[in-house]
């Protein structure tokens, strides 16, 4: 009876330490949000959202190791991340479901503001958004007279190339939000924002369409990592206006 007693004591108790460690980790969210937090202790309080009453801490290990970074991690796709062992699909179904609602979040934060006035809401939404992608994302945001953001909307991915993006499509969802302005985003996988011939082809295309139109563009942000490019810091959108004008006399 003894011995049967231990046993069951041993077994309700297997998980004390894990919910210890685990109670910790929400102790300090609780008073300091994610400041202090390691990426691999953010990935494992994730994982336990999925398993609750089962030790993450090697699974998160093993993740950061894989993907290197925690934004690896958010990107990375449902099949990716089962390949770790112990990462379960609900497990995954969480990573992605909190990914895309700091997505919503920045997007919503930034919708109705002034472009000029809400900089750093932009650039962030943006590189939460787009930066470390596998692949190139083209979104445009519509703005209204005043400037502020109407709306955000992925359009193209894949190779970007003058033949991918079609500034038809682009001037229909203009007309369709009533946009007086574009400001056009698009990502470089490689980390490098420094803007390629087809960049700049594409970039020359849009603002001649948008003229046409008498709709304005205002940017066009490439985003790299930890970096990015602006066609209208380098006056490149100017000069495209300039061209623009030009032909129209011509």
């Amino acid at each position: 009876m003894q011995q049967k007693a231990r046993e069951a004591y041993r077994t309700a108790n297997s998980h004390a330490p894990h919910e210890g460690h685990r109670a910790r980790l929400r102790e300090k969210f609780n008073k300091s949000g994610l400041t202090g937090f390691l990426d691999y202790e953010i990935v494992e309080l994730l994982l336990t959202l999925g398993v609750p009453r089962i030790d993450r801490k090697q699974q998160a290990k093993e993740a950061i190791s894989k993907f290197k970074t925690l934004r690896g991690i958010m990107e990375a796709s449902p099949e990716e991340l089962r390949k770790i062992k112990g990462i379960t699909p609900y497990s995954t179904f969480v990573i992605k479901f909190v990914h895309e609602l700091a997505r919503e979040f920045l997007k919503e934060q930034i919708l109705g503001k002034s472009y000029c006035k809400s900089s750093e809401g932009v650039f962030n939404y943006l590189y939460h958004s787009m930066r470390d992608l596998n692949k190139e994302v083209f979104q445009v945001m519509f703005l209204n007279t005043q400037n502020q953001i109407i709306e955000v909307e992925k359009l193209f991915e894949g190779t970007l190339s003058a033949s991918a993006v079609f500034p038809r499509e682009i001037m229909a969802q203009a007309i369709k939000h009533n946009a007086a302005s574009l400001v056009f985003a698009h990502n470089h996988p490689s980390g490098n924002p420094e803007p390629s011939d087809n960049d700049k082809e594409i970039t020359r295309d849009l603002v001649f369409a948008s003229n046409t139109m008498q709709i304005k563009v205002l940017d066009h942000i490439v985003i790299g990592d930890n970096r990015y490019f602006s066609f209208a810091d380098e006056k490149l959108i100017e000069k495209y206006e300039l061209a623009f004008l030009k032909l129209q006399k011509v």
